[in-house]
């Protein structure tokens, strides 16, 4: 056998680098290069071997938790069909990514990070960073990914990387099984040289299946379907992500089954579309919602039904509602005991489709899905006009946003009260213009994840849009989009404090209780002096963005011109009003104290127990 003489470090960065995937005769590099930050735990084992690949290009990032979000969100535009690996050193260096892992994984998104590792060896314990354990020496803080990973491997002598390579790129090629795959390499171990086989190095092709369901299964779904009066849709990230979308049109307008999207699955079909009821469940449009209640078969189709979905396991009221589930993930598809077609999702509703004929949903069930889409779109409409008060609104913010992008343009964001305003409201035309981190809602995740979008659709407008708490949180890796000379328009709403945090406190009867950015105040001892003076344009601009003060709408719409045609990231920076919002969420479940002296908090507990009773378990 053929071998070549590399450390662990240059034998992990040879094989990544000719790692590719194919899906229906499409081939491309799985890797686009690494993020990473170096310390003693990487920098002469990963990081050495990453200075002599110079065709495997390095980014240097400013935050351990912001490379992971970039790469997840490269791999989301891609359909998971590439993503990045992303380094770092031992100790704070790794767990600072755990958060990045859990984020990745809970939305089924492919990074691979290698994390540095304390000795192998052993003889120089406790190194610096090392968490010590007096029961067993067999654990670092690398043990902590093990919860938020779908892989884990520690790599403890050179020959171990021959086996364990090969099951990094299973998992994260697998759609059924991607996440986060942790390597971790201890940083004697990653220095140490082997005679590693040729082999394990040559260019190595991994088809993305389309597998396909059971067909008794498939024929019984079609029964369900064809004996069902009242029949929605529910798309999710799945479909987008198996590039079901032109198929999912085409059996909503041959059967006028009306569609539900969830956060991940908006903008399968454009929103204009006959049938797109729009958004679904606790931040649902009221056509989505009052269907959703009636329906008497729910067709899931690449959704994992969460709580925000299902509006805490109350949206499906129909005492007969039965679940039909199209999912690559068999853990998934059994979801709300429903009939399971474990499979691929553009592949099982293509032969549905072929197999379901003439059959047509009851024309009143279509005319009141058209009924509720066009209401909500003349809602829409009215959120979107311009009040001519200062502070501007958020639904305006969203509206203007909206109205001034291209087709193709992306929004993007991930927590606090804009993902729900923008999953009502935001009219999507492309399946890939709406980006939202809402599987795990991860505050910091935007502006990272904006760098991450645009890398992988460099010919699309990326709007990240984000308020003051988030900014806060993270907004390190605007110096990363201007090293690179990538750009991105950050929109920044500044309503000085957590709005969304704000408002479910003021409904679960806290009164926003330690939600808004106050002095504390002597006469109170609490956080409700004055407003505190950030000003976000200055730390903006002392991160190398160009930067855009906004007071109005008409000012908005003049500072997205100008960013539209510069060739640097512009964050531009609205006040927002903290208390105005959009109506008519449904319920969400957050407990609420059952016993206060506060009446407000006893008010709203009682309307939590009335909700209560409406949640269902589906068997």
């Amino acid at each position: 056998m053929k071998t070549v003489r590399l450390t662990v470090g240059q034998a992990t960065i040879a094989f990544v680098k000719n790692q590719f995937v194919a899906r229906d005769g499409e081939e491309n590099r799985f890797f686009a290069g690494c993020f990473g930050i170096f310390g003693h735990g990487n920098v002469a084992g990963i990081g050495q071997a990453l200075q002599q690949n110079p065709d495997f290009r390095y980014y240097q990032t400013r935050n351990e938790q912001s490379m992971v979000h970039t790469a997840a969100a490269y791999a989301k535009m891609k359909n998971r069909l590439a993503t990045f690996v992303c380094t770092s050193s031992i100790g704070p260096g790794a767990t600072n990514m755990i958060t990045g892992a859990a984020a990745a994984t809970i939305n089924r998104l492919p990074v691979l990070l290698i994390p540095g590792d304390i000795f192998a060896r052993r003889n120089v314990a406790p190194v610096l960073q090392q968490l010590e354990s007096s029961s067993t020496q067999d654990v670092s803080v690398n043990d902590c990914f093990k919860p938020v990973a779908r892989y884990w491997d520690r790599v403890n002598r050179p020959q171990q990387l021959i086996s364990s390579l090969p099951e990094v790129m299973r998992v994260l090629t697998s759609p059924a099984e991607t996440g986060a795959v942790v390597l971790a390499l201890p940083q004697d171990v990653q220095a140490e040289a082997f005679d590693f086989p040729v082999e394990l190095f040559e260019k190595r092709t991994w088809t993305v299946p389309r597998p396909r369901p059971d067909a008794g299964l498939l024929h019984k779904a079609v029964e369900w379907i064809m004996q069902s009066r009242k029949p929605l849709i529910i798309t999710g990230g799945g479909t987008i992500y198996s590039g079901a979308e032109l198929v999912l049109q085409q059996l909503v307008d041959a059967t006028g089954i009306p569609v539900a999207e969830t956060f991940a699955g908006k903008g399968a079909i454009p929103y204009s579309a006959p049938g797109n009821l729009g958004a679904v469940g606790a931040t649902g449009t009221p056509g989505a919602v009052a269907m959703a209640a009636e329906a008497d078969l729910v067709i899931g189709v690449g959704t994992r039904y969460t709580d925000f979905t299902t509006a805490s396991k109350t949206a499906f009221q129909n005492p007969n509602v039965r679940f039909i589930n199209i999912n690559v993930a068999s853990f998934d598809a059994y979801k709300h005991s429903a009939l399971a077609l474990v499979g691929d999702a553009r592949v099982c509703l293509q032969e549905m489709s072929a197999l379901i004929g003439a059959f047509r949903v009851p024309d009143e069930w279509k005319k009141k899905a058209a009924r509720f889409q066009a209401a909500w779109d003349e809602q829409v409409t009215e959120y979107y006009k311009e009040t001519n008060q200062i502070p501007v609104t958020q639904a305006e913010v969203v509206g203007a946003v909206n109205s001034f992008s291209g087709p193709r343009d992306v929004v993007l964001c991930a927590a606090g009260s804009l993902p729900g305003d923008l999953h009502k409201l935001w009219r999507t035309r492309d399946a890939k213009g709406f980006h939202l981190e809402y599987g795990y809602s991860t505050m910091g995740y935007e502006i990272a994840a904006g760098l991450g979008a645009r890398m992988a659709c460099p010919d699309r407008e990326i709007y990240v849009l984000v308020g003051d708490g988030n900014y806060l949180m993270n907004n390190h890796e605007i110096i990363t989009a201007v090293q690179e000379g990538v750009k991105i328009t950050i929109v920044l709403l500044n309503n000085n404090g957590f709005k969304s945090i704000g408002s479910l406190s003021e409904s679960v009867g806290s009164q926003r209780f330690g939600t808004e950015y106050r002095f504390r105040s002597e006469e109170t001892g609490q956080l409700d002096g004055g407003t505190l003076p950030v000003n976000f344009a200055l730390n903006a601009q002392s991160l190398g963005a160009r930067v855009i003060e906004a007071k109005s709408i008409a000012s908005l719409n003049h500072a997205l011109t100008e960013a539209k045609t510069s060739d640097r990231t512009t964050v531009i920076v609205i006040e927002t009003d903290i208390r105005k919002g959009i109506d008519g969420y449904a319920w969400w479940e957050v407990p609420i104290a059952e016993v206060s002296e506060m009446d407000s908090v006893k008010k709203a507990h009682e309307a939590y127990l009335v909700n209560k009773k409406l949640q269902r378990y589906h068997l």
